[in-house]
């Protein structure tokens, strides 16, 4: 029997078997990276952490219990607002970024707003018909 008539009668089982080890493998490998992440996340989430929940909301955890996940936990989304969500529902801790610096001229390059009253704008819609305004 030679290598080309092999291959013709066992090639497709042994596709079949390689990608069948590739498959067990690369998922077990994701597994383990999510089970990093969601150690990472529990040792993060500690109070007066900040987090960004599944709704999108942000707040600072209060009270969370990373032993017991069927607790809710608890997060401050303002001031004097403490709400109750699952454990789950904490998307991932928010890290804080640094704002950029900018350097002296550009600085100053901006003009400077005081109040909402130091901004002129020009009104959309004209007072004696009602309709909006069109550029002429």
């Amino acid at each position: 029997m030679d290598i080309a008539s092999f291959f013709a009668n066992y090639g497709l089982f042994i596709l079949l078997a390689v990608l069948l080890v590739f498959m067990f493998w690369n998922s077990r490998k994701r597994m383990q990276k999510q089970k990093l992440e969601q150690e990472a996340k529990a040792r993060q989430t500690v109070p007066g952490a900040e987090v960004l929940l599944q709704g999108g909301l942000y707040g600072t955890i209060v009270a969370y219990d990373p032993e017991n996940l069927d607790q809710p936990a608890e997060v401050e989304i303002a001031p004097g607002t403490v709400i109750k969500v699952h454990s789950q529902a904490i998307l991932r801790v928010v890290e804080p970024t640094a704002a950029p610096e900018l350097d002296g001229e550009e600085a100053h390059d901006a003009p400077a707003i005081e109040s909402i009253d130091d901004v002129a704008v020009e009104p959309t819609i004209d007072p004696e018909t009602g309709k909006k305004k069109t550029e002429d």
